[in-house]
């Protein structure tokens, strides 16, 4: 195997400020675009963020349609919906206001819109064809309102497949949003629960992506069309992370309990932004790549106070939910990068002096005491799985190669199965 010697850093277009969200259409007049489309979705369409939105866009003159249709963690269903509205308007451009699913929506409707093209095409293999995006789509202006996935850093695109039970999705560096305003005055309304699991998701894609097998391990592409946005971990990369996970540890528990606390969330969104910055490039491993069954595979399970007409694990609970066996588990494979997360932690700085075995457990402490002052389920026993599930959540996560090659320790389908067990209770009680 020859292996990489390059990092291809894709940077993000971003704009950071408590009310940017009102220069949107001044953004879209200067770059001479007169007719969008709004994404966003059912609980924020009458809420302040996309009001300033449409209020921006009235301001200039901008042409636009809304589209509230957006199913929180969406799904192949909900993403052909979105699609076939975006093909039949004549869009120049696309604005996003929401969390990862309506960044991530509007994404794949821009993609089908600018190259259309049959469903599986543009999704990950080895579950669709993986075909890389054909050149640059139009442009997206993506507006978070919460403080998690970072959507508006990446080129990344998730959804449930309904038929599997599986999450995958589509990625290439031409979905990065063109812009992305990052506001803080936009996460002022999260509900608790909402903010805690985004705010987790961060503290994963800054873990996952500073432990991610290194950029020089990895196979060389036969050409650099073909280097993936996720190249593992790196020096620009662990910048971003090491900063994210510092800032996250400490205000994330300030911005779930006092959404008033105008810092706490601002560093929050911040954080998020800068996680997203660094596993764009690097990618996420193993949390991420066991996350996707657990969603796609929920049973009955509905967070107390989030508004949903429909069974959901969040996106950043079922990573969060993995977190413990899996560094427990990779450790060993980069014990100082751990040990150096747990001290951002709170670790402290005598954690230096133990032994690689124990860097995934010192980690791990540290990450089970952030889930237990945020109230998040103890395990997936938590949220309704049972040692009977573990087969079906191995074999929805043997697909996800795209993330689970980054781990820097290579995880066998005998070890998912363990990873899986050691999950289903995060900490004893």
């Amino acid at each position: 195997m020859k292996k990489e010697y390059a990092v291809q850093m894709a940077s993000s277009n971003l704009r950071y400020g408590t009310g940017v969200t009102r220069e949107v259409g001044m953004d879209l007049k200067d770059r001479g675009i007169q007719r969008v489309l709004v994404f966003t979705d059912r609980n924020l369409a009458n809420l302040h963020p996309v009001i300033t939105v449409r209020e921006a866009l009235e301001q200039e003159k901008i042409e636009y349609d809304l589209y509230d249709g957006v199913r929180v963690e969406p799904t192949d269903v909900s993403m052909k919906e979105a699609i076939a509205y975006a093909q039949h308007g004549n869009y120049e451009g696309f604005v996003a206001v929401g969390g990862g699913s309506v960044i991530d929506t509007a994404k794949a409707a821009n993609l089908y819109a600018s190259y259309p093209a049959d469903f599986m095409t543009y999704i990950n293999a080895p579950i669709g064809q993986g075909r890389p995006v054909p050149g640059p789509v139009k442009p997206l202006i993506a507006i978070p309102t919460t403080a998690g996935t970072g959507s508006e850093t990446t080129g990344v695109a998730i959804m449930d497949l309904t038929d599997r039970h599986a999450k995958t999705g589509i990625a290439h560096r031409y979905l990065k949003p063109t812009l992305g305003l990052v506001d803080p005055e936009n996460t002022r309304t999260m509900p608790p629960v909402v903010a805690a699991a985004s705010g987790l998701d961060v503290l994963c894609h800054a873990l996952e992506s500073y432990t991610a097998i290194p950029f020089n391990q990895r196979p060389r592409p036969e050409r650099p069309i073909y280097r993936p946005a996720y190249q593992g971990s790196n020096p620009i990369s662990d910048m971003w992370a090491l900063k994210a996970i510092q800032l996250t540890s400490q205000n994330i528990v300030e911005a779930v309990r006092n959404p008033e606390n105008e810092e706490a969330r601002s560093n929050m969104i911040l954080a998020s932004s800068m996680a997203g910055m660094g596993f764009g490039n690097a990618g996420v491993h193993l949390c991420h790549g066991m996350s996707y069954p657990v969603s796609g595979m929920v049973k009955s399970y509905q967070p107390p106070g989030m508004k949903t007409d429909h069974p959901i694990v969040p996106h950043g609970i079922s990573v969060i939910l993995n977190a413990p066996a899996v560094f427990r588990f990779t450790g060993s494979a980069c014990p100082e990068r751990h040990k150096h997360a747990a001290i951002l932690l709170g670790a402290g700085d005598d954690s230096k002096d133990i032994s690689p075995e124990e860097a995934g457990s010192i980690l791990c402490r540290q990450i089970t005491h952030l889930m237990k002052q945020l109230d998040i389920p103890n395990g997936l026993s938590a949220i309704g799985y049972t040692r009977d599930d573990i087969p079906a959540l191995v074999q929805g996560t043997l697909p996800q190669h795209r993330v689970t090659k980054l781990s820097p320790k290579v995880a066998s389908e005998e070890d998912l199965y363990r990873l899986f067990e050691d999950a289903m209770v995060a900490w004893e009680e």
